[in-house]
């Protein structure tokens, strides 16, 4: 009778400790809705099973040479399958680096760069123990090894509270610049997805070879505001410039006649 009590006991401590588990990660998901807390979860009630199933058997004499047994044998096991499945293991080690630095989670908006070349750019979909998922602004998706993940330099848009973009504009050496650099401000300060103010200056950035380049900053609270902001300013740049009669020079080319000597 006493076995059979000893093993319930056992069972009921495997089952309350995963609950608390599962309460826990629950608890955690409320206030941060993360794909790194399945793996976390998943990883924590596997070890309470293979503790308490490990505990139990050293429990009595019947199971605890074979458990002992398999326990040695189990650990021939790994080492042949680690050694087996190196690039593999990588991945999964990896996995585990990111899930717990998260240097990005799901939704972000990331940009991986590895030996200065881009490996993928993009909204991160989903996390998992061997890759990511980006999902690249043309629509594909990039499935990338985690061990290159967690080597790659990563720009992540969503670390940052507000996005910068340069905006450059040249005007030709005959107009006002100074009448040029009060439209342009006025334009970034009026559009209702900037964060620009009027004292978010505009510069003069250099010469060019048709006229001065004016350059400023347009800020926002998100990577998409930012495209769409852009676009929209750009627009009004063209559309108040042609009313002012500031003009943006073009490049043009001038062919000349071949002669030919009598």
């Amino acid at each position: 009778m006493s076995t059979f009590i000893t093993i319930a006991i056992f069972l009921a401590a495997g089952l309350f400790l995963n609950r608390v588990i599962d309460l826990t990660f629950r608890f955690i998901a409320k206030k941060r809705n993360s794909s790194h807390l399945h793996f976390f979860k998943s990883m924590a009630n596997a070890v309470v099973i293979v503790i308490v199933i490990y505990t139990l058997a050293q429990q009595f004499s019947v199971t605890k040479d074979l458990s002992t047994a398999l326990l040695q044998s189990g650990s021939l096991i790994v080492a042949i399958a680690t050694f087996a499945a190196q690039q593999a293991l990588s991945n999964v080690i990896s996995g585990i680096s990111l899930s717990a630095t998260r240097p990005y989670d799901v939704d972000d908006k990331i940009k991986v760069v590895q030996g200065g070349s881009v490996v993928a750019e993009g909204i991160v979909k989903d996390i998992t123990l061997r890759h990511t998922i980006i999902r690249q602004y043309n629509g594909e998706s990039c499935i990338v090894p985690n061990s290159v993940m967690d080597l790659a330099v990563i720009t992540n848009t969503n670390f940052t509270n507000n996005i910068g973009n340069f905006m450059e504009v040249t005007i030709s050496y005959g107009t006002n610049i100074h009448e040029a650099m009060e439209v342009m401000q006025k334009i970034c300060a009026d559009h209702e997805m900037t964060l620009n103010t009027m004292e978010n200056k505009v510069f003069v950035k250099g010469y060019a070879e048709n006229g001065v380049t004016l350059k400023t900053t347009i800020w926002t609270n998100t990577l998409d505001e930012s495209f769409q902001a852009c676009s929209d300013i750009r627009i009004s740049i063209v559309e108040q410039f042609r009313e002012r009669n500031i003009e943006i020079p073009l490049q043009t080319i001038t062919i000349k006649p071949y002669m030919q000597r009598e």
